[in-house]
């Protein structure tokens, strides 16, 4: 889950000689002299926004920019109002950073960047489908992928509990430094460990509420089902046979689940990790960051991993942040050049290490810094969290839906309401009727 600090602000200025930044076609010599807003998300790790602050001083110092920075919270979604309002005064920062649904939505008021993204996907690789299906929606790059604020929300296991209950060993399913080996981590070996840690006293601690946590694992479980509610060419396939298949196994997985999991919020999973109460939970590094501060017998024992594969596939709840520049910005060519120096793969490291490892790179290549091997404990707790061996399809909740629709199947929480609906007693038939009803209302908005 994301949180943050109150929102601060940095002033940076210099007059040092100014020097190229990259042997990049759009980057000119004359071009940075004057002022750069800037608004990062606040990050919840402690000394984290120090990063993005000394790369932008190192940019700002070459190229005789005066850049001002505020870091934004999202406590009290202050950094989606911010946004709102700067779209709506066409005022504010050159640049903001933009969470996984923004770009599409302000894909009329967003600079174009495919001069960059052209150039970085060159230096970095490639960047996942999802990327591109939230920031190129109409085939134009609208944001370059930012690694600050971007996570998978894949499992984190209890090494000793998931042993004892259900004998199954994930640092072997997923050694640290080699590809993982785990064939035989499906959605049904998923299910029976979930019932054998309900009966031994450690239920998996899966949300079944209607924030981003529980909405995150719903999608990348229908999704290993095939089972979209809407599809790429908006088309509404909410009766089909994949939806009543996700259907059946989240009734089936959702009586191991904790009685209260329909009421969890963001903050339930990993309140559940830390007391010592779970022993599987879907979360990026966040969770067994603070049982490292508060609970260290329980996070020496976490181990993060992949996500188990159904029938279409081994999907992963995969939010990005971006980075967009306003149409509005008084400088928009300082901010492109800004934008490329953080994305560099010096830049991305240094802001990825001082996050602890939570933050996570979209491009292929920038998968494998030594941080994610190197955290602990245990050590190598973190390796396989950024993908590195391509195992898992990065997704999104609602995906291939058109975006404009997609957001508010997600935002509307309907996959865990429906599940709520069917385990509780609700004919299937009448559940996928309540929901087709509120996706064609989402049609008509």
């Amino acid at each position: 889950m994301r949180s943050g600090q109150p929102t601060r602000r940095r002033f940076l200025t210099t007059t040092a000689v100014s020097a190229a930044l990259l042997a990049m076609p759009h980057v000119r010599g004359a071009h940075a002299a004057g002022k750069l807003a800037v608004g990062f998300w606040d990050h919840w790790v402690p000394g984290a926004n120090k990063a993005s602050t000394a790369l932008c001083e190192e940019w700002a110092a070459k190229n005789k920019v005066e850049v001002t920075i505020d870091y934004i919270t999202s406590q009290g979604s202050k950094n989606l109002l911010t946004i709102a309002a700067e779209a709506q005064s066409q005022s504010g920062h050159d640049i903001l950073s933009f969470p996984t649904w923004q770009p599409a939505d302000h894909a009329n008021r967003l600079e174009p960047v495919d001069d960059i993204m052209a150039e970085l996907i060159k230096v970095n690789g490639a960047v996942n489908p999802t990327v591109e299906y939230l920031a190129r929606p109409g085939g134009t790059w609208l944001a370059v992928p930012a690694s600050v604020g971007s996570q998978i929300k894949g499992p984190c296991s209890r090494i000793d509990l998931m042993k004892k209950h259900a004998g199954i060993d994930v640092q072997a399913m997923y050694p640290a430094g080699s590809p993982p080996k785990a064939e035989a981590w499906t959605l049904d070996a998923m299910l029976k460990a979930a019932e054998a840690c309900h009966k031994g006293g450690n239920p998996f601690g899966i949300g079944l509420g209607q924030t981003e946590d529980n909405v995150d694992t719903a999608g990348a479980i229908f999704q290993s089902f095939g089972a979209a509610l809407v599809d790429a060419k908006g088309n509404i396939a909410v009766k089909s046979d994949a939806v009543r298949q996700a259907m059946e196994y989240y009734r089936k997985l959702a009586q191991w689940l904790p009685p209260d999991a329909p009421a969890w919020d963001n903050a339930s999973n990993n309140k559940y990790l830390v007391a010592g109460k779970g022993s599987l939970i879907m979360n990026p590094p966040s969770a067994w960051a603070v049982a490292k501060r508060d609970a260290p017998q329980v996070a020496e024992q976490c181990w993060t991993h992949g996500f188990p594969a159904g029938p279409k596939g081994r999907f992963a709840p995969f939010l990005p942040y971006f980075y967009g520049i306003w149409k509005f910005g008084k400088n928009k060519s300082a901010a492109k050049s800004l934008l490329v120096h953080l994305s560099q793969p010096s830049s991305v490291e240094k802001m990825v290490v001082a996050s602890g490892g939570f933050d996570l790179p979209a491009f292929e290549k920038l998968t494998t810094f030594k941080v994610w091997a190197e955290e602990g404990p245990p050590k190598g707790t973190l390796y396989h969290y950024p993908n590195p061996h391509n195992h898992q399809i990065l997704s999104v909740a609602a995906q291939p839906a058109p975006p404009k629709i997609a957001v508010q199947i997600y935002t509307q929480a309907i996959q865990t309401k429906m599940v709520v609906r069917f385990m509780q007693g609700e004919p299937m038939e009448k559940t996928l009727a309540w929901a087709e009803s509120e996706v064609e209302g989402f049609m008509r908005t």
